[in-house]
């Protein structure tokens, strides 16, 4: 997900004199990672914090398409050659791909690695793939080619790859924010990146405070703010991140179903949902699905509320104004 939320104001540490408002930020999942907590115990806030910092690091080691000793990049190199085992908590990952890509008609797909490489906004010297270059990387993408069975899963074609990337930050957002309601900890807020995961509230207040950031205009004034408590918020936008070429910008957000970066007027989509993961994935779905397909999806999704930005106006469903604070 493109999570271009504005960052969260720390809270004060003198807002609660028993228990003051700790902070940990930390580099991983390609971005930056931090965790809001009230603690008074110093022990468990130091555990809290160890183990948070721990379990994103082997969830990265594992599942990171970046690492050449991760499960995933072990399946993607035996593409079109011989069937890798897995454990069940891969399995039940698969599992949640399928549903996914059934549950976003096809727009979340993490077999899309071979379209995404064609659109490299990072590159020194970004170019616009040849038609030709399209229609072959799409014959390697598509979640009905893979092949699983108990314990295996198999990529039939070589070339095909998996990339949990489009959510897998999102679910360690959740795991994180679990792992605090486990250990007592009832007041917290998990930022990875600026797509989030609300524990309760901040001391005092209504809710952790998240501002809103304007695409038309990046990094400065909020476009207002939400309230967050015991929810979470993501958000979706292709102003940041890709590039032009002759005279035309391709944003880095690519439908896998087109082969191409999306190009419906959107520019930003912020969603909130009971979990990060519900957010994150509704939010990248919606944008790439457009405003009207997109809200129709968000108003028959429940627990979900979305704000659609686009060129020229903005949508929303008849809830989300409730969790705007300014």
């Amino acid at each position: 997900m493109s999570a271009l939320l504005a960052p969260a104001p720390a809270v004060s540490a003198g807002t609660s004199s028993a228990a003051p408002v700790r902070r940990r930020r930390w580099a991983a999942l390609g971005t930056t990672c931090e965790i809001q907590f009230v603690c008074a115990d110093n022990a468990l806030a130091t555990h809290f914090e160890n183990e948070a910092v721990a379990w994103v690091a082997a969830f990265e080691t594992r599942y990171s398409r970046y690492r050449p000793d991760s499960l995933i990049s072990r399946i993607n190199a035996a593409a079109g050659r011989a069937w890798v085992e897995i454990d069940e908590e891969m399995d039940r990952l698969l599992d949640f791909c399928a549903s996914v890509h059934f549950l976003s008609q096809g727009a979340l797909d993490v077999t899309a690695t071979p379209v995404l490489r064609l659109w490299d906004y990072k590159a020194a010297v970004p170019r616009v793939p040849l038609d030709a270059e399209v229609a072959a990387a799409l014959r390697l993408v598509g979640w009905a080619k893979v092949q699983r069975a108990p314990g295996q899963v198999f990529l039939p074609e070589a070339g095909m790859a998996l990339d949990f990337g489009g959510w897998g930050k999102e679910y360690a957002v959740d795991a994180v924010a679990a792992l605090a309601r486990s250990l007592g900890i009832a007041r917290a807020l998990v930022d990875f990146g600026h797509d989030l995961h609300a524990v309760g509230a901040a001391p005092g207040k209504p809710g952790w405070h998240v501002g809103l950031e304007d695409p038309a205009n990046p990094g400065g004034p909020c476009r207002g703010s939400l309230a967050a408590a015991d929810l979470a918020v993501a958000s979706s936008g292709d102003y940041l991140r890709g590039f032009t070429v002759g005279g035309r910008r391709y944003g880095h957000i690519v439908d896998p179903r087109t082969g191409r970066p999306v190009a419906n007027g959107c520019r930003q989509v912020t969603v909130i949902a009971p979990t990060c993961l519900q957010a994150g994935v509704l939010s990248t779905t919606l944008f790439i699905l457009g405003p009207t397909e997109g809200l129709r999806l968000a108003g028959q999704t429940m627990g979900a509320e979305a704000r659609i930005i686009t060129d020229h106006s903005v949508h929303q469903t008849r809830g989300f104004f409730r969790h705007v604070v300014s």
